[in-house]
Formats: C-alpha cells, structure tokens, sequence
C-alpha cells in the first residue's frame, strides 16, 4: 500500500462526532417543567466586552488582505500579555495568529509534516481534536499514560494539556520540567494546550497553571516548544475564532511558511480586536470572578447530591462521579433537567466521571443547584 492510501485509510477511520450520543438526553432534559440547563459544553455566554466589539467595528473597513503573520500589535499585545500574565518572555517575531486554537490543534501534526509512520502522542483523558489530528495527518495516534508507558516508541510530536480539559488537572512545573528533558533528549515537539491557563482556582503550591514555556519549567529557552492560547474563554470571543500559538522560533517560521501557503489567514478585524482584548486585564478578572461564583455553586450542589469531584483545580469543569458508569450519571441528571458530558468522551478512562462546565448563566447555575 503506498503512502497516499495508507493516509486515506486513516482519514476514513475517523471517530463519529461523540456529541451526537448526547442528542436523545438533550431532548430528555429539554422536555423538564423548568427547561434544560446544558452543562455539556464550555461555550461561553456572558457578553464579549465592548472595547472589544469597538475595536472589531472599528476595524470593519478591510479591504486588504491581512498578514497571516498577524498584524504587529497583534504580536506586541500576545508578547506583553505572556509576560504580564504567565511570566513567559516571548519574542513577538514567535507568536503566530490562528483561526482558533481547535483548527490549530486539528491541523498541527500535517502542517508540520507529520504521516504515515510517525506517532503523535496525547494523554489518555484528552480533548477528542488530539487524536483526530493524528489521524487527519494520517500519523498513529498514541494515547498515553505518561512518558514511561510510551516505551521505545519516540513520537514526532507530544500533545499535553495542562490545565486539562476534561479534568481540570494542572501538571506542576516539577512534571513539566521533566517531560520536557525527556523530549529534548529525544529531539521530540512538545505542545501544551495552554487555553485554561487564567482559570486556576487550587491555591495549593505546586497546583497553580504554568506555562511550559516559563524559564521555572524551560530554563529559559523554548526550543521544542510550543503553547498554544485562546481567547474563547478569556475573554468571551469563542465567536471570533482567536487564539495563537507561540514558542521555538523556527518551529513558528516552519508554520507561517505553511500557513501563507494554505492562505490560514484571521481576519484583519478579529486580529485588532484580539489586540484590544490581549492588553485589557480588567475585563478577564471580571469574568474570572463570574466563573468562580458559578463553580462554587456547582461543586457544593453537586458534593451534596452525592457526587464525588476529582481533580478540577484549574479549567472550566467539575470532574465529578457518584462510582457508576457516566452514562447513568448522564441518564441521572437528564432526569433533572440538567446536561453533562459523558466521561468516556475523552477517553474510555473516563467511564466512570462526567465533565459538568460551569460556563452557563447565573440564571441556569442557580436551576440546576436547585434541581440538585
């Protein structure tokens, strides 16, 4: 078989989209006196802020074709957050703009090169895009354990995911310190999906997010790096389709060759709203403080309707379980009108956990603490 067929076999092997599983508990819930409170997604529902939607209109006029490069406040704005905010010195020659980070997570492993014969590894609970990237560059998905449980295979790329969606762990700088010898030894990519990284809510040492891009972590250099941001969460703009990536400069320049190439280019009026959003800290801290009100919320009705919740110290999720499989947890709650995720969509590690955001209205949090 050559290579062209091999990756065609592949391609067709993607996963059916899980959501589709979730329609006939959509519809149980819907059909509840107070209506559905959907806890299934962490979409975003409070308002994009207005500088933000000023700076968009603002912007409107764009006749031209933008830089897919990014506009250089874009840059300058990315830089001067990464430092503000994580304490990560970046260049703004290595940021690179992306039409969200979920198409950059989709297309990585092919825009750098990655094909039958290579293997892209993730975590064994992970965002499903991981393992369809791998598949989609006709490359082995590999999910995994840790750095042990991969043995002698050496991957062309390592996805972690800290904070995690669906569990809200944070790998300490210890851990990421160590992924990160191991890697370089081995001349292997690691990217961390870094798109939770505001929202750590364990104040306990050691548990609060980091990049791997930190000199705590990378001893001051980011070669084999790369961290991948968004501002869907941040700042309401999951519509806008913005986030970016940065890190290793050649690893950057090796994706703008590409990129221009595929013509993977943001909207010049999304990149100067994205330059607004990136140098406002007060509107974040705002939302920021919504999220931990709805958490808090949660945790306690749910902790008090007989669920356990594990891990969940940074992110936008609950990583609860009552020790029964997810789909009757799902079955339970739809019951009450309330829609979560099933566990086993991140993994069949997960089979026994639901992921409930807390990324609805204070309205629809207050119904399901009620309903619970």
């Amino acid at each position: 078989m050559s290579a062209s067929e091999r990756r065609a076999v592949v391609n067709r092997a993607l996963p059916d989209f899980p959501w589709d599983r979730l329609e006939p508990y959509k519809e149980l819930a819907g059909r509840h006196p107070g209506g559905i409170v959907d806890l299934s997604v962490g979409t975003p529902v409070d308002p994009t802020p207005d500088a933000v939607r000023k700076a968009l209109s603002e912007a409107s006029d764009a006749p031209g074709y933008p830089l897919t490069y990014g506009a250089p406040e874009v840059r300058a704005a990315a830089a001067g957050w990464l430092r503000r905010r994580l304490g990560v010195d970046a260049d703004p020659a290595a940021v690179l703009p992306a039409i969200g980070t979920k198409e950059l997570v989709a297309w990585l492993p092919t825009l750098l090169g990655a094909g039958p014969g290579d293997q892209v590894a993730f975590p064994r609970l992970a965002y499903p895009t991981y393992d369809v990237g791998a598949r989609l560059a006709g490359a082995e998905p590999i999910a995994t354990d840790g750095l042990l449980s991969l043995g002698p295979v050496t991957p062309k790329l390592i996805w972690i995911n800290s904070p995690s969606n669906p569990t809200g762990a944070v790998l300490p700088a210890e851990h990421l310190r160590k992924v990160v010898g191991w890697a370089r030894d081995r001349g292997v990519l690691v990217v961390n999906d870094e798109c939770y990284i505001e929202f750590g809510w364990d104040a306990t040492p050691g548990r609060q997010p980091v990049s791997i891009l930190h000199p705590d972590v990378c001893e001051g250099s980011h070669e084999g790096l790369l961290a991948l941001h968004s501002l869907s969460k941040r700042s309401n703009m999951a519509g806008y389709r913005a986030g970016f990536v940065t890190g290793d400069p050649a690893v950057v320049a090796r994706l703008l060759a590409v990129r221009k190439h595929a013509g993977m280019i943001m909207p010049a009026p999304v990149q100067a709203a994205m330059a607004v959003a990136l140098d406002d800290d007060v509107h974040a801290e705002e939302q920021r403080a919504r999220y931990a009100r709805r958490r808090t919320a949660l945790k306690r009705a749910l902790e008090g309707h007989g669920f356990r919740i594990d891990h969940s110290e940074a992110a936008l999720y609950l990583w609860a379980t009552r020790g029964e499989s997810c789909w009757d947890t799902v079955g339970h709650l739809a019951d009450l009108g309330i829609l979560v995720a099933p566990g086993d969509f991140y993994g069949p590690a997960g089979d026994r956990h639901v992921r409930v955001a807390f990324t609805a209205t204070d309205e629809r949090v207050a119904a399901a603490t009620e309903r619970l």
